[in-house]
């Protein structure tokens, strides 16, 4: 049924709602451009951990995060659904991942995840930005995940399949986003070529006591199995969350529980509070 609130109104014009909500989207897209334009953007960085002992750091993921012109920092989730299939979402792309490289190459010990989508594969500028680091140092590549959502993934499969196939002599892993939460059809696992799956928070969230949950992402799990595919279970909240995913097979945790984004390195102040210990 649609939503009268959303209609136009009877003599064509916008409704108040939608000049609203068309004002604000414009806003952001024009507030994010801006931040691009200019490099005001930052990665935040939030720990991926081992499920089972010693329940050290795997990796980090690495957010992009813009900032308005105050300087306050504004996190992906309001301005990336209405720049994804824009211009600008590529550039945020390659942000992202010029970003995380230089992350990376100031910080030997870690592994970085950076989120990618299919619209950047075979753009020119994102493609050179990780030529020019790998050629800098090639080993870079055997400390970069690259997460594609499964509904970026699926918009054009074969595109995904060769990018992935001409990279994976340059060391670089790649991660599948969102796990479970679109029509990812499972005959994909045998022509990608993900390391690892992230099943997606909805699915995790209040897992432990929620029955349907639990039987769904015991089948992720499995077929992640089949195909030895590393499982990271994002949005990981609670401890009893944690047991549950844990002693389901889960191989990674990630989310509040050991730590929000930040745009302050962990892993400096994890270092600080080991020697301080």
């Amino acid at each position: 049924m649609e939503n009268k609130k959303h209609a136009n109104l009877p003599d064509g014009s916008e409704s108040p709602l939608n000049a609203a909500v068309s004002t604000r989207d414009r806003s952001i897209v024009q507030m994010a451009t801006e931040a691009v334009k200019h490099k005001q953007c930052k990665l935040a960085f939030q720990p991926v951990v081992q499920a089972n002992a010693p329940n050290g750091v795997a990796f980090y993921e690495g957010f992009i995060r813009v900032l308005d012109e105050t300087g306050r920092v504004i996190p992906a989730r309001e301005f990336m659904p209405q720049l994804e299939n824009t211009p600008i979402g590529r550039d945020l792309d390659c942000v992202a991942l010029e970003f995380g490289l230089r992350t990376l190459v100031r910080n030997p010990e870690i592994r970085l995840s950076i989120n990618m989508s299919a619209r950047s594969i075979g753009y020119s500028r994102w493609s050179a930005t990780l030529d020019r680091f790998l050629k800098r140092d090639a080993a870079l590549g055997e400390r970069l995940i690259l997460e594609i959502s499964e509904s970026s993934a699926m918009q054009v499969p074969e595109l995904v399949i060769d990018f992935m196939d001409r990279l994976q002599d340059r060391g670089i892993a790649f991660a599948l986003d969102d796990f479970g939460a679109s029509n990812f059809c499972f005959r994909h696992f045998r022509e990608f070529l993900f390391d690892a799956a992230k099943i997606d928070g909805q699915f995790v969230r209040g897992i432990s006591n929620n029955p349907d949950n639990q039987t769904l992402v015991r089948a992720l799990i499995a077929v992640a199995r089949e195909f030895e595919i590393l499982i990271t279970a994002e949005s990981v909240e609670t401890q009893d969350d944690a047991a549950f995913l844990t002693s389901s097979g889960v191989d990674c945790l990630q989310g509040y529980l050991f730590g929000a984004p930040s745009v302050a390195a962990p892993w400096k102040q994890e270092s600080v509070s080991k020697t301080g210990s």
